[in-house]
């Protein structure tokens, strides 16, 4: 049913802690394979997707084209792009198996982003009530998730190989109307 797509930097910790939410989705069949895209050379994220049963796709190019390279190689209908260290809250499963419901059974295609929280072991900086802001202006960030299906994604032109920042490039092409802003929260770690 669904492909998660994590670019990492070589470091497992973040990894590590975005990948344990998943395991529940994977064993009620909402989570078909995680693709770990790394363009570290080091062999740590090769390893922990050994460890963890996930696919591992070494990249040297660009963020954006290691996503687009990750949505090539998915196998599902639907796509979840994660940051390494995003943490998904416990009720993402029910959500987003209702949402894919919701979209398949409409003809208007939407894409969902999850609810951002801040961790509750981080301090608040002068920087965390900007992003604040800026989310409730602009609309979603790039690190809140995105769970759309393969073939809108492709419509779009997916994450574009030579855009600076293609994830919030993907957003704004996706536009507000068509963005559901899910209850289940995203944390990052």
């Amino acid at each position: 049913m669904l492909s998660v797509i994590i670019p990492t930097e070589g470091c497992e910790h973040p990894v590590v802690a975005t990948l344990a939410p998943l395991v529940p989705g994977a064993a009620a069949g909402v989570v078909r394979e995680v693709l770990l895209i790394d363009r570290g050379d080091n062999g740590v994220i090769e390893r922990v997707a050994d460890v963890a049963g996930c696919r591992f796709l070494p990249f040297d190019g660009s963020r954006a084209a290691a996503l687009a390279a990750g949505a090539r190689e998915a196998r599902s209908p639907w796509l979840m792009f994660l940051h390494a260290g995003a943490v998904l809250d416990h009720g993402w499963i029910d959500e987003t198996v209702q949402f894919i419901q919701r979209v398949a059974d409409s003809d208007r295609p939407r894409a969902g982003v999850f609810r951002y929280a801040r961790s509750p072991y981080s301090d608040r900086t002068f920087r965390d009530g900007l992003r604040s802001i800026g989310r409730m202006i602009a609309g979603p960030f790039a690190d809140q998730g995105l769970l759309i299906a393969r073939d809108h994604y492709e419509r779009l032109g997916g994450h574009a190989p030579n855009a600076r920042h293609p994830e919030t490039r993907l957003l704004r092409a996706l536009g507000r109307s068509s963005l559901t802003l899910l209850h289940s929260r995203i944390v990052m770690a």
